[in-house]
């Protein structure tokens, strides 16, 4: 006698019919391509973690011990709940909490400058993209915790609000209201510091 999902479902296999009922089911596809994965995500990751903790050696540690702590819980991956790449933000997220925590400090660094600089760029160039890179550096140490994390998931990871809320607990529309009053504050005080 045939299953009894096979009676009534003739044209489907168990997987896509268990997958209909049971979202893992149909999650267990073959393992990811970490080397891609690596590849497609490490910028974002580690754009993120520059944002986050403004020093780009504290970055790069960060962005490593994030990819190590993924390829530990892979086998946690579910395709069912999230792309891969907010599941790495997520991480990322939890591994600058844990580094702050670890530390016990506020988020104060300034942004540190692009490493890259263009071979026609001239000392003035140079200087005046430093000096915006700290100005913006001290404009995000002023904003509150929470802000600065959605700042850097939007900016620096170049997630979409529905990613930021996935990742944060937030609602879309809530974190679309707090990052348009977070660029609201920046750029005036972006446009006080230039009229000073």
């Amino acid at each position: 006698m045939a299953p009894a999902f096979a009676r009534i479902f003739p044209h489907m296999d168990a997987t896509t019919v268990l997958g209909r009922w049971i979202p893992w089911v149909a999650s267990e596809a073959p393992e990811l391509d970490w080397e891609a994965v690596y590849a497609e995500q490490l910028p974002r990751v580690l754009d993120f973690f520059r944002y986050r903790v403004g020093n780009r050696a504290d970055a790069e540690d960060l962005t490593s011990l994030t990819f190590e702590k993924a390829w530990r819980a892979r086998d946690r991956y579910r395709r069912d709940r999230a792309g891969v790449g907010t599941w790495l933000l997520a991480i990322a997220r939890n591994v600058a909490i844990d580094h702050y925590r670890s530390r016990r400090l506020r988020v104060t660094a300034p942004l540190e400058e692009a490493d890259g600089i263009a071979g026609g760029e001239t000392p003035e160039e140079h200087a005046a993209r430093r000096s915006d890179a700290e100005r913006l550096g001290r404009l995000l140490g002023t904003l509150a915790d929470r802000e600065r994390e959605l700042v850097s998931l939007k900016y620096g990871a170049g997630l979409s609000n529905r990613e930021i809320a996935r990742v944060t607990g937030l609602t879309e529309t809530n974190v679309g209201s707090i990052l348009h009053r977070t660029v609201k504050v920046l750029r005036a005080g972006w446009d006080e510091g230039a009229s000073t």
